[in-house]
Order: structure tokens, then sequence, then C-alpha cells
């Protein structure tokens, strides 16, 4: 499952959009401390609607991201340093940004204006902020252990942090750092905040729902969005909690008034999907339609794993079929028959969209 955590300031709409794709029906409460709220939401995906409407299975199981949202602490600062002690955020995938755009006199903004490009610095220091205190001490610990005993594994740890310090203290988050291989896996079990990538979800006013592909240029973005592994997506949380109080054939007839394909949160979720670099894949029949969530480039023995351990320490084979090409022909056996089924092996990179059934060892 895909872990998120959704960080704001206060009255930016973060704890109602949390309501909104969690359908948690009280706001979390304030404790005092810093606490996580966690919920999950189905990913949306009509290749899963069409291929349940044609096994007409027992069970529909969507692909799922899981939300956390931190209540009981004040001010960018505090809320930003206490994340490194709440487990959902420290082992979230990413980080969603709830920026407020909207103007409403009646909710005052904690900095006296609605200015979402110095929200969107302020946060990112402050996470900087935060990931500099924990390399810094990591830095004190391993040249204490390195006076003890010479270790290559720790001199190449002690240069990666030294290049992570250099990055933040010029104001630069990790994820701009683009590490891969081991480099990357070393960073990942430090938890960094900055490192993680970041999705900026722009709460619009209702008046500029009309201008929301232009969201990030009159936001003043367009630089902040040029950094690595960060996205943008508009919505209106004023407009989809109307929404989402509406049964589905009313939600449709107004959305397509105010011109949206679909909901804006379908599209949080659709682009947290995204910026994570994941896909789908799907086991069918008439017990069970489900989607699975793995990352681009995934083989199928790891893919199976997904499923079950079991299945990817005895994996024979993976057999195959496009999405597509199964809901032309209605039948897995059509799809054999006209060749479209084939067999694949354990080195197999599974597609988005494929349709599998793995052969295994009992």
């Amino acid at each position: 499952m895909l872990r998120a955590g959704l960080i704001g300031f206060p009255s930016s709409g973060k704890t109602s959009l949390f309501q909104l794709v969690t359908s948690a029906r009280e706001a979390p409460r304030a404790s005092g401390r810093a606490d996580a709220n966690v919920g999950v939401s189905r990913v949306p995906d009509e290749r899963l609607d069409r291929m349940t409407a044609l096994f007409n299975p027992r069970k529909r199981v969507p692909a799922t991201v899981e939300f956390a949202d931190i209540a009981g602490v004040g001010g960018a600062r505090t809320g930003a340093q206490a994340l490194l002690d709440v487990a959902p955020f420290r082992n979230a995938d990413a980080l969603l940004h709830v920026v407020r755009m909207f103007r409403d006199p009646s909710v005052p903004h904690p900095a006296g204006s609605v200015d979402a490009a110095r929200d969107v610095r302020a946060m990112e220091d402050e996470l900087i902020l935060a990931d500099l205190g924990v390399v810094e001490r990591r830095l004190e610990r391993l040249e204490r252990d390195l006076k003890k005993g010479n270790s290559a594994e720790l001199r190449r740890e002690q240069e990666i942090l030294h290049r992570c310090r250099e990055a933040l203290e010029a104001g630069r988050p990790l994820r701009a750092l683009e590490l891969a291989g081991n480099d990357a896996k070393l960073l990942r079990g430090f938890q960094l905040l900055s490192a993680k990538p970041l999705l900026l979800v722009l709460n619009l006013d209702e008046a500029d729902l009309a201008k929301a592909n232009d969201a990030v240029g009159i936001a003043g973005l367009e630089s902040f969005m040029s950094g690595a592994a960060t996205r943008a997506v508009p919505i209106c949380a004023k407009i989809e909690l109307e929404i989402a109080q509406l049964d589905a054939a009313d939600a449709s007839a107004f959305m397509a008034d105010l011109g949206l394909r679909e909901s804006g949160l379908d599209r949080v979720i659709r682009a947290s999907y995204d910026l994570l670099g994941y896909i789908s894949f799907f086991t069918v029949g008439e017990d069970e339609c489900r989607a699975w969530s793995i990352p681009r480039d995934t083989q199928a023995v790891l893919a199976a794993g997904e499923i079950h351990s079991d299945i990817s320490r005895g994996f024979i084979r993976a057999e195959v079929v496009r999405y597509e090409d199964l809901l032309a022909r209605g039948t897995l056996a059509a799809c054999r028959d006209h060749g479209e089924l084939r067999l694949e092996g354990k080195e197999y990179v599974v597609l988005d969209g494929d349709v599998i059934n793995f052969r295994h060892a009992t």
C-alpha cells in the first residue's frame, strides 16, 4: 500500500482534505502533542470497474493509498520537527502539502495574507531544517564510531551524509540529490522528510476553479515545480465538500456543469500514485477482481510477492494478458485461443494494466 503524509499550515484545508479522501466523519482532535490520524482511500480505476462488470466476482478490491494527518501541534517549525516523531510520516512514501490559495475573510490566514509561494517555501525550509538536525546528529555519531575503527561502509555513509548536509545548508531538499542504488537505499533508512517526493495540493478559491490549469503560474510556483520529484494538483475543497454530499448521479451532473471530468479527490489520489511511479496490475476471477500496486519496472517474481510471499518463493511462470485484450475477447480462454495470453518468467517487467495469473509451487 502507498503511504502519504498530509502537511500544511493552519487554515489551509489540510484536515478537510483528509476527511474527504478518507471519508472520515469527524475532524482529528487536537491533543497537545503530535498524533497521527490515518485513513485509507481507494484508487479510482475504470479498468477494474469494467473487469468487475465482466467477471461479476464476489469481491472487488481496488488499490489503496493510506493518508496520514497530524493534529495537536501548532506552527510550521513545531509541526515539521514533530513529524520526525510520528511513524506514519517517517514511513510515508510521499508528502502532500496542502497549500491555501482560497480567499475567505472569515478564515484568516495565520500569516495575515494568502501567498501560496511564500507558504510553499516556508514549509520546505522547515522540512530542510528538520532533516539538517537529523543529518548532523548522525554525522557526529559516525565520527565517534570511525575513531574506534575504520570501516568502508561507515566511510561511504559519511560521504553521502556530507553531501546531504551541503545540500540542506544551501537550502536544497534532499529529493534534489536524486540518489540511486545503494546510496538511495542508505538514505531511506533515515526516513528524511525532504527526501520524500512532494505533491502540492493547491486549494483554490471557488471563483478560480475555471483557471485551475493555470494554478501553478498564478501562485508563482513555476521555479519550485522544476525541482525533482515534485508535482502539483489543483482542487477546490469547498466544491469537493459539496460533491461529497451528493449521490453519484447528482455529483456527475454537478461536475459536468463545472467542466470537471473527475473529482479533485480522485485527481489527488491519481497524482499521488503517479508521483511515486506506481502502476497497477490485476488479478481476476469469479471470486475476486483486484488491483495491486507496485513500483514501475517491477519484475514478475517481485510482483507475485505483493500477493503472497509463498507465490514469489514458489514462482514458476506468470500467465499475462493485456487488460484491453481481455475486455475485447471477454474471457481468458478466448485470449489464450488467439495467442494473446502468454507465459512469462521471473524477470518479466510487469506493465501497467497487465492481468496476471501466477503459477507457483505449493
